[in-house]
Formats: structure tokens, sequence, C-alpha cells
């Protein structure tokens, strides 16, 4: 072997004499040692190769629970503002306008927290972020149950959305710890947990609603939330962040645990060090506009940001197409309060339960086709669903056409979950989905009018301006300058492949 030549050449000075000045004293046996590690490139691995040599296990397994329940609060959190709305207007007689704040409010919470959220995930920690959201989401969303008055209920629940803008750094932690092999298909599934949680809300309203109001829903939903946060403390920070920060002894524990916990034998050597990026360099969002990653970043805004357009678009014009009659006008009618009803919730369940398919199709063809091909063609096959649309008179037709585009909608954004940390490295890698989730909240904050305004004057204009923005988004998906499939999650900065 070639190491122990090199030992023999060393022990025994098999050499031979050489002329000129005496020979160097003989090192000792340790520096020898580390010496041989430095110079033989079978004693040195990376993250990534200890990720993947260590492959997918009972690790895993605990960690996708972890942050499945996260997204499955963040779920919750989102799907009781369709609840909330229409008893906030029959108990404090709320205007429309207030209804569609109570909204936006949250989104814009999210939006403006996100960016935050992402630096403080790439400068102190993963798990630090979290258990920061996990305390803060509780808290708040428990003072919501008990706001006295409108204003103050529009107040906590910003700082709902506040935290809630931390929840897409859950992906971030784990995806750096899945195989490159399991990656996409795990992250894909974590969407099972999202659509998970919103049928639990909407089963928890429809027992909590009709006897006890939405302040004990609103207490109720936290349970999930204080979960996650008692079981933070446990939770591993990742080994690309303790290597990008300079912390290889903490790396290497943690791939110790996987280790174990994956009943599969450490890797010998040494880790290696790859980010060249220092401390004070991570988590700042001008390094997201760099040369080589500028136009990766402008496009992926644009995708998320029609991403987040088109899903939520969607969800708002379900209720506004439902609630005319078949050929009916779209005008609002002037009728009293009318709190949701038995048949509204089941609407509700069927309409999440869409999302289940959309999410399995989503694992066979982003593994067969790739990121960007399975992004653009779910954007044109949802173009031409929303188109669909303006055939309405038809309540069967109408009901399987937004079943399927919500399920394509749906996959399109775990999709979107998959590609974006994969193509970032380490030292980016929170700050650019934070950045991302960060621009789909803008999206979403944009979508209601379209939704609820527009439809109501036309439509085929409404629907138009879906199609429209979902072709671009499948053309920005296609101008994508990397496909991530197969490929290893970057360590460094500079890296260019």
């Amino acid at each position: 072997m070639r190491r122990a030549k090199g030992y023999q050449d060393l022990d025994d000075n098999a050499v031979g004499p050489r002329p000129g000045p005496p020979p160097m004293p003989m090192p000792a046996p340790q520096e020898i040692e580390m010496a041989s590690v430095t110079v033989v490139p079978d004693d040195t691995f990376t993250v990534t190769q200890a990720v993947n040599a260590l492959g997918f296990g009972w690790f895993q397994v605990k960690l996708s629970l972890c942050t499945g329940l996260c997204w499955m609060a963040d779920s919750m959190e989102m799907t009781i503002l369709s609840i909330l709305s229409p008893a906030l207007h029959c108990e404090w007689n709320i205007s429309k306008y207030q209804q569609a704040l109570t909204t936006t409010v949250v989104f814009l919470g999210m939006m403006l927290s996100s960016t935050f959220w992402g630096n403080i995930s790439d400068r102190y920690g993963r798990k630090t972020a979290l258990s920061m959201c996990g305390v803060l989401l509780f808290y708040y969303g428990l003072l919501s149950a008990i706001a006295p008055n409108f204003l103050w209920l529009l107040f906590l629940r910003g700082l709902v959305g506040f935290a809630i803008g931390c929840v897409p750094q859950s992906v971030t932690l784990y995806a750096e710890f899945l195989p490159t092999k399991q990656r996409a298909k795990c992250v894909v599934l974590l969407d099972c947990f999202w659509a998970l949680g919103a049928c639990l809300e909407v089963a928890l309203a429809l027992v909590v609603m009709p006897t006890l109001g939405f302040h004990w829903l609103l207490a109720l939903s936290t349970i999930p939330l204080l979960i996650f946060a008692l079981i933070c403390p446990w939770l591993p920070e990742s080994a690309r962040f303790h290597v990008a920060s300079g912390q290889p002894d903490k790396a290497l524990s943690t791939l110790e645990q996987i280790a174990a916990d994956n009943g599969r034998p450490m890797l010998l050597g040494r880790l290696v060090c790859d980010d060249s990026v220092g401390i004070g360099q991570r988590g700042r969002l001008k390094h997201l506009l760099i040369p080589h990653l500028r136009a990766t970043s402008l496009l992926l805004w644009f995708i998320w940001m029609s991403c987040a357009f088109c899903y939520y678009g969607l969800v708002l014009m379900t209720t506004e197409l439902f609630e005319t009659e078949p050929g009916g006008s779209l005008e609002p009618c002037a009728a009293d309060c009318r709190p949701l009803q038995t048949t509204d919730y089941m609407d509700l369940l069927w309409t999440t339960l869409a999302e289940f398919p959309g999410i399995f199709a989503t694992i066979f063809i982003i593994e067969k086709f790739g990121r960007k091909k399975t992004m653009a063609s779910q954007f044109i096959i949802f173009s031409v669903c929303v188109c669909m649309l303006i055939y309405n008179e038809n309540r069967v037709f109408l009901t399987c056409i937004l079943f399927l585009a919500r399920g394509i909608i749906a996959g399109l954004f775990q999709a979107a979950y998959v590609y974006t940390p994969e193509v970032y490295p380490t030292a980016l890698r929170s700050t650019a989905v934070g950045a991302c989730s960060g621009v789909a909240r803008l999206g979403a904050m944009i979508t209601p009018y379209v939704a609820q305004v527009l439809l109501k004057n036309s439509i085929a204009l409404a629907t138009g301006v879906y199609a429209a923005a979902a072709v671009l988004a499948a053309a920005a998906c296609l101008l994508l300058p990397i496909e991530t499939k197969g490929r290893e999650m970057r360590e460094s900065v500079n890296a260019t492949t």
C-alpha cells in the first residue's frame, strides 16, 4: 500500500545515502502520523462525504419528526386565518377590509422577519434560531387567544407572523443532514406534515368553534408549538454550520452521533474544513448578489414570489368561486353574518387533501427529470388549470380542476424548497432561504387584490394574471444556471461547481 511504503521508507531509511549535508533528525512517530494524514487524500473527509457514508437512518427519522412538527405548527397557524376571519366578522362585527387585514398583517410579519431569521441562523446556528422561533411563536400565539379587541389581535397576529418567518430554516437544518440520494424526496415529504397540520386545524375548528369559539381555537392551536419549543434543546446543530464557523470538533461530535444512531461505523481520518468564508462574512444578504450567484438569486426570488402568489391566490379563489352558484354572479351580497357550517369545513378539508397526490407526484418526477424541469412543467400545468376555471358553471368540473391545481402548486412549492438549499453554499444557505421566503410573502400579500378584488370584476382577467405569472415563472426555472439533481451541497462560497 502507498501509505505502508511511505512508513517503511521513513523508518528504515531505505532510500540509501545521499550526497550533501547530513540528514535532518527523524521526526517523532506522532509527527510522522500527522504528516501522512495531510498528504494522503484518503485520510481526510468532508461533512458531505460523512453524511452520505452514514446514510439515512434513525437519526434522520427523529429529525424528520422534529422538523415535521415545526411545519405542522406553521400550517395550523396559517390555516386558522381562513377560519378566523368569518368568526371575527360575526363576533366583533369587523368589516371585509379588516378581515383581509388580519391575513395581510401575518404575511407582512413573515416578510419582514425572513431575512432577519436567515441572518441569525447563518451567524449563530440553525438550532439557535429555531429555538427562539418556537418560544416566540407559542408565546404570541397564546396571547392572541386572550386579545381583548381587534387592534390587540391584529398586533399579536403580526408578531406571530414575525416568528413564523423562521420556520423555513427548519428545512435548511433538515436538508443539511440528508444524504444526496434521499434529500429531494425527504424534503418534499415534509409537505405531508403541512397538509396534516391543515387537516388537524380544520378538524379542531369543527369541534371547538360551535361551542367554545375562536378564543379557545387559538389557544388549543398552540399545543404543537409548545411541544416543538420543548424539544428544541434536543435538536442537533448543523455539522455544516459548525464546520463553516470554524468549530470542526463540534461537527465531528455530531457526525459521531449520526453514526451511533444509524448503526454505521464512523469514518476514520480528519474532518476537512472546506468553507473559506470567515465568520464576519457569513449571513449577509448582499453576498447573495455576488457575480456568480446574482442570476440564481434574482431568478429564485421571482420563482418563490410566483409560487406564493399562485398558491395563496388559488386558496382564496376557491372560496370565492364556491360561494357563487353555477352561472351566478361574483358580486358580494349584503347578507348578515353566517358562521362556517359543517359543509364549509368539509370543503376546506377536501381542498387540503389535494396536496397529498401533488406531493407524491413531485417526489417521482423531481428525481427523474431534475429540479428545474420539474418546477417549469408544474408551472405550465398550473397555468392551464387556472385558465380552465373560467368554465365554472359545473360544480363537479370546477372542484376537479381546483383539486388538480392545488396539488400541482403545493408540490411546486416543495420543489423550490428542495432546490434552494442545494444551490447555495453553507455560509449563505439560511440567508438565501430566508430571503426567498421573504420575497414569497410579498407575493402572498399582493394576491388578495387579484383573487378577491379583480375576480369580482372579471374571472377571465383574474385567471389570466395567474396564468401569465406561472408561464413567466416557468421560463425563470429553465433559465436557472445550475441543475442540482445529484449534486453535493457546497461548503464554500467560492466554489462554482
